[in-house]
């Protein structure tokens, strides 16, 4: 797969003097054809800088970014032939005009050929599913119509790259659904893609790799696993236990050690138990981590508090959210 994206070093700085503000700081990332790209972070991180510079709507102070070979700070016109951005929303469409003739006008702007105008058009309101509402004004539209109109739009010309800003922001689980089958079926076809979202359920679903962004800079990258790695979360046990479980939490966390982190959630009279388990302290000696061996550490450890097991352990890998979760307090500024 040949590389797309290739963005180097990124930094970009707001403001002068005392009063500069440092929003991206040596940010470095590239993605490559059928692969989609997320980036995660806190609000004020830097991921709609970073998305921005890779758009050429913004600048970087020092960095490079590179769209299918073409260097897009000395060549912006011809890097923006091949990327299509698509920021979401309600606004950015004529609403009194139809989809259609809002696409033609901005298939246009984009430089597709006359001659090639109107069928693209046509294949870019298919691919979303919006051909049989094409003559239909623009502020009749749902919000999730307005989303997947949004998409399209980005799609004439053919980009190599797409740039989606919280595509499902807003949405119904059905709509969200949609397009997030829209989106796999694009990387599909070979279109690289970079994803910002605040649902960490839709990047893990979605994203092959992963960047999460902590004040400007990237805290760590690479696929769902390696984030998880990063957090020091290998697998999560989840179980019910009895209503004694309360009054000894304490004592259970503190047996547990540097083995992982434990959560009481209350269910009913009963307690939901949660461990979160940190793979290098879990491991014996040479002997790797086992699901096996956690879930007998945290068996024993419960017996010795006479703590009654309500249901079997169940041991699975550890998700984006948990991993997230434990490094967010990291990641803000």
């Amino acid at each position: 797969m040949s590389t797309i994206l290739d963005a180097a070093q990124l930094c970009r700085t707001f403001g002068k003097g005392e009063h500069t503000f440092t929003a991206v700081d040596n940010v470095s990332l590239s993605i490559s054809s059928s692969e989609i790209h997320a980036l995660l972070g806190p609000n004020g991180a830097g991921k709609t800088t970073v998305v921005q510079m890779c758009a050429t709507l913004l600048t970087p102070t020092s960095g490079t970014v590179r769209i299918d070979g073409v260097d897009a700070l000395a060549h912006p016109q011809r890097a923006r032939a091949s990327l299509g951005l698509a920021l979401g929303g309600d606004t950015g469409f004529y609403p009194r005009a139809s989809a259609r003739e809002n696409m033609l006008f901005f298939a246009d702007l984009a430089g597709v050929s006359a001659r090639e105008r109107r069928a693209q058009v046509t294949s870019a309101l298919e691919r979303v599913d919006l051909a049989d509402v094409a003559a239909k004004k623009v502020q009749e539209f749902s919000r999730g119509m307005k989303q997947r109109l949004h998409i399209a739009r980005a799609l004439l010309g053919d980009p190599k790259l797409l740039l989606l800003d919280e595509p499902t922001n807003g949405l119904d689980p059905d709509i969200s659904l949609t397009i997030r089958q829209l989106i796999r079926s694009l990387a599909d076809d070979g279109t690289a893609i970079l994803l910002t979202s605040h649902l960490l359920g839709e990047i893990e679903e979605l994203a092959h790799r992963v960047t999460v962004l902590g004040a400007g800079r990237v805290a760590v990258s690479g696929t769902v696993a390696d984030i998880t790695a990063h957090a020091g979360i290998s697998a999560t046990t989840v179980g019910r236990v009895g209503a004694n479980a309360g009054a000894v939490l304490q004592e259970l966390a503190r047996s547990l050690g540097d083995a992982g982190t434990l959560l009481l959630t209350p269910h009913g009279s009963d307690w939901e138990i949660t461990v979160y388990w940190n793979e290098r302290s879990v491991s014996e000696g040479s002997h790797p981590f086992s699901t096996e061996h956690a879930e007998a550490l945290l068996t024993r450890i419960l017996t010795e508090r006479e703590v009654q097991m309500l249901t079997p352990l169940y041991t699975r890998p550890a998700t984006l959210e948990e991993a997230y979760l434990a490094m967010a307090e990291g990641l803000k500024r």
